[in-house]
């Protein structure tokens, strides 16, 4: 039977943008598991592409074959999750050595996997993972750039953050290095949930306040979303490639969700 939440809506979309010829961005899903991937590849054309659909297409297999013997445990799902993100992250690291035309390849990471009731996030590089609960948006993953360093320093400002010179000098990324640092957490699943997976390239066009009032105009039709978030991206200048992957846990459950709910909390 499938792990994910059976009523969960999910919509995506990749867009080359209007400036970049190539599509460096990839995504991949796995309803079943209730699993969504998003990679950000970088190191050139070749390069780029190749790391992003390595890492996508590492994490969708090794979680199709690591997830169902974990138990459904809050630990072990936790840690299958990294370890599918090391996995990703040596194979590309290794096919970089191999080819001279993908030396330097890298991407960033973003999954959000939902099963029993829970959500669980990987993340590396500055691809986004936000919550859209009780009409706020909140931003669940800090950008892994020097930027963002310097801010938790408290040497540059927030406000400024989005407009700083090397905003985008990733300081983790995928196939870099033999090993990689994994930012994981989970959190727990309320009716009217919308988790938004987006590449930098939607991000660094439309800011917070954009992507909030998009997704209270359009929050029951994902499909539609994804599309508008797109098309807002590429009216402010479509500078890198954007890709956004959407997740919403209907507002209402059914009276035999709420029964469950409540058989539950009987002691």
């Amino acid at each position: 039977m499938p792990l994910r939440p059976p009523r969960l809506q999910t919509a995506a979309g990749t867009d080359t943008g209007r400036i970049r010829r190539h599509n460096e961005d990839h995504i991949g899903e796995d309803g079943h598991l209730g699993l969504l991937v998003l990679a950000d590849g970088m190191g050139g054309h070749a390069g780029g592409e190749v790391a992003s659909r390595m890492a996508v297409e590492t994490m969708l297999q090794t979680l199709k074959e690591t997830l169902p013997h974990t138990g459904g445990g809050r630990h072990d799902t936790l840690e299958a999750l990294r370890g599918a993100v090391i996995r990703a992250n040596r194979g590309i690291h290794e096919a970089a050595g191999r080819d001279a035309a993908c030396a330097g390849m890298g991407t960033t990471l973003a999954v959000v996997l939902f099963r029993k009731g829970r959500v669980f996030l990987a993340h590396v590089g500055d691809s986004r993972i936000y919550r859209f609960r009780n009409d706020r948006l909140q931003r669940l993953t800090s950008d892994h750039t020097l930027v963002q360093e310097l801010v938790d320093r408290g040497l540059c400002p927030p406000e400024q953050a989005r407009t700083a010179a090397g905003g985008n000098l990733l300081t983790r990324a995928l196939g870099i290095e033999p090993r990689v640092q994994v930012d994981t957490r989970e959190e727990r699943l309320q009716p009217g949930d919308l988790y938004l997976l987006c590449s930098d390239g939607l991000s660094d066009m439309v800011d917070d306040d954009a992507i909030e009032a998009l997704i209270r105009q359009h929050r029951n039709t994902p499909d539609t979303l994804a599309a508008r978030l797109i098309a807002r991206a590429n009216d402010c200048g479509g500078r890198d490639n954007i890709s956004v992957m959407i997740a919403a846990e209907p507002a209402h459950r059914t009276w035999y969700h709420r029964l469950l709910s409540g058989a539950r909390r009987r002691p």
